[in-house]
This record gives structure tokens, sequence and C-alpha cells, in this order.
């Protein structure tokens, strides 16, 4: 299949430098965003202009719009720049639209949302096989900075990308890679799911700089400052769990600074060490980013509650003790005044209520049954 017309789906930061860098590399790309506010200076000025390494460029896409029909019928590939908690919302906005022949791609997935998705496609009477598939993260780190305006900090390299169901990964994966170069094979969706690494990191920076985000509105370098080295062994108690999530499912374990390193996020020597501080001490694409001005933000919302509570929910599956983890979720919904546990994503969520171990197994090679 030949990929030349694009919709991406929400024009954030992800949603603004995928759509601009599409538009200049010659995709027919169309643009959506329910929020005629936030179209209104992109349509103003045309377009988007995409700033990396010093060099300014901008990307003309075809069409922006707030009409989803407009910007997905006739799509070949069709992209989800959106949070984890719109996946639903987007399921069944798209539930009448998309067809076998499209590609959907959630970018990112975060942890089970292409099980999330497509299980809410089918809550919405979709009976289309679609063809789904999700990257670990964000294709490139950046952030809008100003409007119509948005700065690409890196691109991520190595970036982890699988099909669901993983038997559609031989036909979609290569059709990916022309469409972004930097994205490798991974083997299933929960081998990017897990992969999470803005669930392993943001949530006990937030929790664990509290009192100092209340206080000073954030005020603060996130990973430079917010990460400091008693966070940072949150942090590893996190991964120490994640990773024996990875192993009970039969994947291949990578600690998040080897995972963090691959994505060109840290330095070779903070690899040599495996140490988390000195990983995200000497993350250059991340040094000069803020930390949140409140915790009414997806650092918490989306990072706990479809971060490390679908993580929660597989380790229950799978037998699997996480007590860092469910300390963090407590506290963010204590934090927040908001059951995580409950309005973040469950098994029920993702499709996977009452599955066993062979039945998550069979569900993530060939699909719902």
């Amino acid at each position: 299949m030949s990929i030349t017309k694009i919709a991406v789906l929400g024009a954030g930061n992800g949603g603004c430098a995928t759509a601009a860098d599409l538009a200049i590399r010659g995709f027919e790309t169309r643009l959506y965003s329910r929020s005629e506010k936030t179209l209104a200076p992109l349509l103003q000025r045309g377009g988007i202009e995409l700033v990396e390494g010093g060099q300014e460029s901008f990307g003309r896409p075809h069409r922006m719009t707030t009409a989803l029909e407009e910007a997905v019928v006739g799509a070949d590939l069709v992209i989800i720049a959106a949070p984890a908690v719109a996946h639903a919302f987007m399921a069944r906005s798209l539930a009448p639209l998309v067809t076998e022949e499209q590609i959907v791609h959630l970018n990112p997935g975060q942890t089970g949302g292409s099980l999330h998705f497509v299980h809410e496609l089918r809550r919405a009477g979709c009976r289309v096989p679609v063809r789904c598939c999700e990257t670990v993260t964000l294709t490139c780190i950046c952030r809008m900075a100003g409007a119509a305006r948005v700065e690409v900090y890196r691109r991520t390299a190595n970036l982890g990308c699988a099909a669901f169901p993983a038997a559609h990964g031989p036909e979609i994966l290569p059709d990916m890679a022309a469409v972004f170069p930097n994205v490798v094979p991974a083997e299933n969706v929960l081998d990017t799911g897990l992969s999470n690494i803005n669930a392993i990191m943001h949530p006990a920076g937030m929790v664990g700089n509290a009192g100092w985000i209340e206080q000073h509105a954030g005020a603060m370098l996130f990973y430079r400052e917010a990460l400091s080295p008693s966070v940072a062994r949150m942090i590893e108690g996190v991964d120490q769990e994640r990773l024996a999530i990875v192993r009970a499912l039969g994947l291949r374990p990578r600690s998040f600074v080897e995972i963090f390193h691959a994505a060109g996020l840290t330095s070779d020597t903070a690899l040599a060490s495996g140490d988390v501080y000195q990983a995200t001490q000497e993350s250059e694409p991340n040094k000069t980013i803020v930390a949140p001005t409140t915790h009414d933000h997806r650092y918490v919302h989306e990072d706990v509650g479809y971060g490390l509570v679908p993580m929660a929910e597989l380790a229950a599956l799978l037998e699997v003790e996480t007590p860092v983890i469910d300390a963090l979720i407590t506290l963010a919904s204590e934090m927040n005044r908001t059951d995580y546990r409950r309005d973040g994503l469950t098994l029920a969520d993702m499709g996977l209520e009452g599955a066993d171990r062979a039945a998550l197994h069979g569900i993530l090679q060939t699909g719902f049954p």
C-alpha cells in the first residue's frame, strides 16, 4: 500500500508537529480538531510553522477542519494525535467512518491504547476488521512555541511500533516506516505499551513534587530539577515492577534507561551507568521542559489513569505484585480527588475482562474473538 493521504486528528503539540512535517514532506495532509478556537490561528496563517534544529519551515495542510468526516474519508492513514483520555470519544466518532483499507495509528498508544480503541470501536457498532497500530510515544518531542508555531526538540529514535492485532504487522509496519522512518517493529501492542516511559517517570515526579507545584506553580525544570535522586528511586521501583510484568508476558525486558537511551533521550554514559537519575539529568532534548503548574495535568490524568492503572490491571491478571505502582495510583487519586482505578483504563475497558494468560496472548496476536 502506498500512503499518500493522511488525516491527523488532534491539533495539540504532537498533532501540529505531525501535520506540519507531513505537509512539508509532500503528503496530502488533513488536520482535524474539535475546537474552532484551536484551529483559528492555523487557518489565519494558512498552516503551521515548524522549528527544528534552528531551521524554520512552513507546512500547509491540504485541509484544516472541525468536520471529522472531511478529514477521514478517503485517507490512507488516520493518525490519532490526541491524549489517551480522548481515545474512547475518537473511537465512537470514527466507528461509522473507518474502513478496512485504512490504517489507524495511535500516536502514541500509551498503555493498552490499541486494545481500548478497538474495543470501543466494536462497542460503537463497528464490525470492520480495523488495521490499527501504535507507537510507544510521540514520533517527536515537541511543544507549541506560539500561535501556529511548533518547535521540535528531537525526533524519537528507534520508536517501537506495533500492530493490533499483531498478525497485521507484516503488512502495516513497512507502510508506517515509509511515513515515519524512525519507527522500528515491536512484537505486539503490550511490547509498546509496557515501554511507556511517560508512565514510568511522570507520576513519581508529580507526586514527589506535589507541594512545590502547588506553592510555586511549577517554576522548575521537570527533568533536571523535579526528578531528584529520591524521585529517581521511586521511578526505579516502578520500572522494576513493570519489568516483572514484561517478563510474565514473555516479552524482551528492557530497563527504563535502555528505552530512554534507545529513543535518543539520554547519553551513552547514562546508559553505561544504568542509573535513572543520571539518565534524566543527561537528557539533552528534555533539558528545557518546565514542570506543570498544576496537578490538573496529563502527567497525572493520562500517565496514571492510562499508564499506571492498565499496568496494575495487567499485573493482577498475571499475578504480579506492584506495590510501588499501586501506591502512586492511590496517592495520585487522593491528590486529585479522582478515583483513577475506576476512571482509568481497566481490563474491561481494554476488552480483557475475564481473560487469562492464554486468552490475552491470543487476543494480542489475532484480535478479539
